[in-house]
């Protein structure tokens, strides 16, 4: 099978007539690849001429020639529905193929006069403004998606957007009872290291084996008695045991900074989009203040549409920690609030 997906009309037309194709295909590389015939033998007195390169074979439907843009054309139109084992030779028939049959139903059209056809003059008319719509869209987003506008549309949307407040990074060691709690207390009052007490005894699966590291994290993801207790610490604090609904908390606080905002890069895909589409909403809304347009009042109101220069919806993509990867979530325990 050549198709592996459900293709447009077109894209089917081209494919299973060029598939009925293929059975000539051979031939026609055969052909194409076969050296000239030796011609007769010269008279003794004359000397052979030198061979002349092969030329590369030429295709072309009742003398009109079949361009490399015109195979371009088709490879882009029928390549994504076929095959992925086709070889590249194989491939390459299947386009030439279509091309040609292509090439040849198109001729037969013009012959049956199918354009005079009123209908098919009106669906030509509405297939012309979509291409010509087509390549107005990307010639304005290409114009717009510049360095300088995604670093703009970056400091705007992302850095001036964002909420200022403290984040902090912090460890912990959960433990079930209070009694376990002043033992860990004891521990580390003894002078022991904060991350191997926490995996040696630690009941936090998902930060005990990290030494109770959790990351960088803002004061909403935690519970409000974990939160309280960890933003009122300093750098280098161990706290005394904090009770949550997980069981027993010792906190020790490893540094406090504001904030830091995505880089650029993690949303830069995202910022390009947004800016190209602010482009276009603004390049038609100025085409319509300056078009006079007739048309009755919409029926409805009509749904509404950012504005250009609306804000940016963006994912919640987490914070960056020191290398610029968002910093791990505390799971299970401290969890975020509810």
């Amino acid at each position: 099978m050549i198709l592996t997906r459900r293709a447009r009309p077109a894209a089917i037309l081209f494919a299973s007539v060029a598939a009925l194709a293929l059975a000539a295909a051979p031939a026609f590389a055969q052909d194409a690849t076969k050296p000239a015939a030796q011609p007769a033998p010269a008279p003794a007195a004359a000397a052979p001429a030198p061979a002349a390169p092969a030329a590369a074979p030429e295709i072309s439907v009742d003398g009109q020639p079949i361009t490399q843009d015109d195979l371009d054309a088709v490879a882009q139109e029928i390549g994504p529905n076929l095959s992925p084992q086709l070889s590249p030779a194989k491939r390459q028939d299947v386009i030439i193929n279509a091309a040609i049959n292509l090439r040849l139903a198109a001729n037969e059209a013009e012959k049956l006069k199918i354009l005079d056809d009123a209908a098919l003059q009106k669906k030509l008319a509405f297939y012309r403004q979509r291409i010509l719509i087509d390549a107005l869209v990307a010639k304005v987003s290409k114009d717009a998606v510049t360095d300088e506008a995604v670093k703009k549309a970056y400091e705007e949307q992302i850095v001036q957007k964002m909420p200022v407040q403290d984040e902090v990074h912090a460890r912990h060691i959960l433990v079930a009872s209070e009694d376990d709690a002043k033992k860990v207390e004891a521990r580390l009052k003894a002078g022991e290291d904060f991350a191997k007490v926490a995996k040696e005894v630690s009941k936090d699966p998902g930060s005990a084996d990290q030494g109770g590291d959790l990351g960088w994290f803002t004061k909403d993801r935690m519970v409000k008695e974990f939160a309280d207790a960890a933003f009122n610490m300093k750098a280098g604090d161990v706290s005394d045991p904090v009770k949550t609904q997980f069981g027993y908390h010792i906190i020790k606080l490893e540094e406090r900074r504001r904030q830091q905002p995505p880089s650029l890069d993690q949303y830069k895909s995202q910022l390009a989009d947004f800016v190209a589409q602010q482009a276009q909403q603004k390049f038609f809304a100025d085409l319509r203040a300056k078009a006079k347009v007739v048309a009755p009042p919409p029926s409805a109101a009509p749904a509404t549409a950012p504005a250009p220069g609306g804000d940016m919806q963006l994912p919640d993509a987490g914070q960056p920690d020191d290398q610029g990867q968002p910093a791990p979530a505390p799971a299970p325990a401290p969890a975020p609030a509810q």
